[in-house]
């Protein structure tokens, strides 16, 4: 147990404060992402590379962040109006490495769906109007993973009928602790999946 390697926790972010270290989005890759989900519309062939570059999720990242930032200022009308299942966000990296790029992809793709629902709900639930943009821009931005993610050929997850019974989950009923898990989830096992994607290491070899 000693020797087990962790990579981002559940409740706490080892790196809370380095989000300025992001990388800024150049305008040049919004325009790409925007090609991107032109891409992947139905009747549309797919694109001819893929999106590998990691400040595309830098960028979600950082909104990410804003949102939960702007959730913790809120005093009124930010609730949850009930608890919600999301994925965990703790890795441990010598089971995850264990794991074909499937099993680690279809993971990924669990979670961004949870995330989906989640936030989906917390839009219903929160009255106050200043942070439904937040809110809006982080369902939008799950989308558009989505969409990096069949750039790289990986194949789109059909989600159950219900998030009962999925392991990996657990269940927070607050606000906060959502948008933390969502940053938190971005940073771990996404940001470990789009390093590691072998379509990405292909287009670099």
């Amino acid at each position: 147990m000693a020797n087990r390697r962790t990579y981002g926790p559940n409740r706490e972010d080892p790196v809370r404060g380095s989000a300025d270290t992001a990388m800024e989005f150049p305008a040049g890759l919004l325009a790409l992402l925007l090609i991107v989900l032109e891409w992947t519309r139905p009747g549309l062939p797919s694109p001819p590379r893929p999106i590998c570059d990691l400040r595309v999720l830098n960028h979600f990242i950082k909104e990410a962040l804003d949102a939960e930032v702007a959730m913790k200022s809120c005093r009124e009308g930010c609730s949850l109006s009930e608890s919600v299942t999301v994925p965990q966000t703790t890795v441990d990296l010598d089971v995850w490495e264990k794991k074909n790029a499937l099993q680690q992809a279809q993971e990924v793709q669990t979670g961004l769906w949870l995330l989906q629902q989640a936030l989906s709900l917390l839009r219903t639930s929160v009255t106050n109007t200043a942070l439904h943009s937040h809110i809006d821009n982080s369902i939008r931005n799950l989308l558009s993973i989505n969409a990096v993610l069949r750039s790289l050929n990986i194949q789109e997850y059909t989600p159950p009928a219900s998030a009962a019974g999925l392991e990996g989950t657990w269940r927070v009923s607050s606000a906060t602790d959502l948008l933390q898990v969502h940053v938190n989830f971005l940073r771990g096992k996404v940001q470990l999946l789009l390093s590691k994607a072998q379509a990405c290491q292909q287009d670099v070899s």
